[in-house]
């Protein structure tokens, strides 16, 4: 009994040590920079190189977070082809305009809500990031790259509001690279019922905002 003290102790220990080198700004500013490197990828991927655009992006240079993003990019990745038309123009299947930013940052907001509204998982935050790729995609495509900026800010608050203590208890986001195992960033068999999950609630939060424009 002594000794799983001791140890339930040295956890909570190196617990506190993980909280505390990481503040609330710097676990933000990591989950907006991810986001702008999600976004380029988008981009990329549908021939709107972010040059061509007002979107003004540059790839983050913070190596420490490189990894990270390369892991969420890819599991994103993995996301979009098990269901491919889900996350393919979202703007229309939630029937907002994105000439009107705060209508694309209260839509992003509602569908993170509903996302995480049963917990939190991995899957959940990368459907989220998936979400707000596709929303840009769909900004620059019609003419609005500038609305790609209040789709960074929501996150980051979004991020602040619900995701900030779920981080901390993490270490922050380096957990995410344990969700693939091989080099070249194949996903874990797992990764597959997180996706799923996240993909449910996708679907039910579709449904919600498409039945309250009825």
């Amino acid at each position: 009994m002594d000794v799983l003290r001791r140890s339930s102790a040295f956890a909570s220990e190196v617990l506190d040590v993980f909280d505390r080198s990481l503040t609330e700004r710097e676990l933000v500013s990591q989950s907006k920079a991810l986001c702008r490197d999600y976004i380029l990828s988008r981009l990329h991927q549908n021939g709107l190189g972010w040059s061509k655009t007002e979107v003004d992006f540059s790839p983050s240079s913070n190596a420490a977070l490189a990894e990270a993003s390369l892991v969420l990019v890819c599991l994103g990745d993995e996301l979009e082809c098990i269901q491919p038309g889900l996350y393919r123009n979202v703007a229309r299947q939630l029937n907002i305009s994105v000439a009107m930013e705060s209508m694309v940052s209260d839509a992003f907001l509602g569908v993170a809500t509903e996302i995480f509204s049963a917990g939190i998982t991995w899957g959940k935050v990368v459907s989220m990031y998936a979400v707000a790729g596709a929303l840009a995609v769909d900004c620059v495509r019609y003419g609005h790259p500038t609305t790609v900026h209040i789709l960074v800010d929501s996150l980051g608050q979004f991020v602040r509001k619900f995701l900030v203590p779920w981080l901390k208890r993490r270490g922050g986001w380096m957990e995410i690279t344990k969700c693939v195992v091989r080099l070249d960033l194949s996903p874990q068999r797992f990764w597959l019922f997180s996706i799923l999950e996240s993909l449910k609630y996708f679907l039910t939060t579709l449904y919600v905002c498409i039945m309250k424009e009825q």
